[in-house]
């Protein structure tokens, strides 16, 4: 089963299991029906179109990761406080409940390209050490505590995550995987400019925030780490029966296909942001 059906064949909120990581990791690898947009600078996109009148598309970002072993990633990924400092596109975020030591709920929002309206999801989110590499994924759910905002589009991660490769001591490969639908009917350039400078541009604003990220762990509960040391979490227990699917088409459609591309203030998220 592709990556993609099971993605999207689901039918109850189910904790994934090894399949499922399996098949998010072929599907990180593999090359069939994906067109390259971008490679530069050890970083490659490519995209594969599912509807294009629509712009609901999949997206894959490979990066190469000098001097940033794999552990580190993976904890950057995980390390909440930390996102808040580096991602400059996000809004607010924050874990939800915990599932099982490998799984939990959250809610991130984050800024769209303007006049694009912000976007939100709850997702499920699950998580995979295996020796060298590690596989972070979530898919959406809903939570009858955190319903759609008035100020947001509620988007629908269908499959997204990350899988880290370790390729040597000091050294990895991160590839991100997304199939998300934004709601809504976008337009072209929005496709476009994410596969041509916002996800590269994001894949490098994460490689420096790791590189600087054994320093500041050192000064903000440099022992906390609840990913790897499940016993530490401070999060509630959820039940999975207070969660349902979210799918898709019981979401409000917003069209903002006409919209312009306007020339954002390039200093918000300017390349050398700091993360200290």
């Amino acid at each position: 089963m592709s990556g993609r059906d099971s993605a999207s064949g689901r039918d109850s909120v189910q904790i994934p299991d090894d399949r499922d990581f399996g098949a998010f990791r072929a599907e990180c690898e593999s090359e069939r029906g994906w067109s390259l947009t971008y490679s530069k600078a050890g970083v490659a996109v490519w995209v594969q179109l599912l509807e294009p009148e629509r712009s609901l598309h999949k997206i894959k970002c490979r990066m190469e990761c000098k001097d940033v072993p794999a552990e580190t990633l993976y904890d950057v990924l995980h390390d909440i406080e930390y996102r808040k400092k580096w991602d400059t596109n996000v809004i607010e975020t924050f874990d939800i409940g915990k599932l099982t030591v490998n799984s939990d709920v959250g809610y991130y929002a984050w800024k769209c390209p303007k006049p694009l309206k912000n976007r939100d999801v709850i997702t499920l989110r699950s998580w995979l050490p295996m020796g060298t590499d590690y596989i972070i994924m979530n898919y959406s759910v809903k939570h009858p505590n955190y319903p759609p905002r008035k100020d947001m589009v509620r988007a629908v991660s269908i499959q997204t995550g990350y899988l880290i490769e370790g390729t040597g001591a000091k050294s990895c490969t991160i590839t991100y995987l997304a199939q998300v639908d934004p709601k809504g009917s976008l337009p072209k350039w929005v496709v476009n400019k994410s596969s041509q400078f916002l996800a590269p541009k994001a894949m490098k604003k994460m490689y420096k925030a790791c590189l600087k990220y054994p320093e500041w762990k050192l000064k903000h509960n440099p022992h906390f780490k609840p990913w790897l040391f499940p016993e530490q979490s401070r999060l509630p227990a959820l039940p999975l029966s207070e969660l349902s699917l979210q799918h898709a088409d019981s979401l409000e459609n917003i069209d903002e296909s006409s919209l312009a591309e306007t020339k954002d203030d390039r200093g918000e998220a300017s390349d050398e942001d700091s993360v200290n």
